[in-house]
């Protein structure tokens, strides 16, 4: 004859690692609202940027 062992779980538990997701989820939607479309996101253009690169000249000897 087998053994049968029955499991009773009565209750929930505690809330917390509900509350601990939700503040997760809060903050990865945060931080992707900031890099995506918030101040972080690096698409504000402040005008024409004009780079202006003095580059050495470079003087080739004729083959002899």
């Amino acid at each position: 004859m087998t053994d049968r062992n029955t499991v009773v779980a009565d209750g929930g538990g505690s809330s917390n690692t509900a509350i601990v997701a939700l503040v997760v989820v809060l903050l990865v939607v945060a931080v992707g609202w900031w890099f995506l479309f918030g101040p972080g996101a690096g698409t504000q253009s402040s005008g024409d940027t004009n780079v202006d690169v003095n580059l050495p000249s470079l003087t080739v000897p004729e083959p002899t």
